[in-house]
């Protein structure tokens, strides 16, 4: 199921997630932040605006029962409200996903990932153009 999950983020399919979610599912951020449904499905939808090339690589996968872990990365480009794609806001790191089951459902997606790559970028992108700053989350 983790695995299923990792492919509607990349499809960038808010609704194909919203689909393989339990009614009570969280996601949890890499400092610990939950949010829940249906917040998280905002959450993504504006994750996807600011991060349009947001993806996940699994490089290595584990499951026992009804819990996943997932190692890899995740990266993508980020873009200031209203602005435009430039290469240098382009952003990677190591990552790991756990997601807890229930029911053929994700009832709990977590990242455990350094933001600070993004958050550099935005940061920069900012500075540049004077946007104002838009949420970091999530970033599954």
């Amino acid at each position: 199921m983790a695995l299923k999950f990792v492919e509607r983020i990349n499809a960038h399919d808010v609704k194909g997630l919203v689909v393989l979610m339990t009614r009570d599912h969280s996601f949890v951020d890499s400092i610990g932040n939950r949010f829940p449904r249906p917040a998280i499905e905002e959450g993504w939808k504006s994750y996807f605006d600011m991060v349009p090339d947001y993806w996940v690589r699994v490089e290595r996968s584990f499951s026992a029962g009804k819990s996943a872990i997932l190692v890899g990365a995740a990266g993508g480009t980020y873009v200031p409200q209203g602005g435009k794609r430039q290469a240098e806001n382009r952003w990677k790191t190591p990552a790991v996903w756990t997601a807890r089951t229930r029911g053929g459902k994700v009832a709990e997606w977590r990242i455990y990932a350094n933001n600070e790559p993004i958050k550099e970028r935005a940061k920069k992108a900012r500075s540049a153009t004077g946007a104002h700053a838009r949420s970091l989350r999530p970033a599954g």
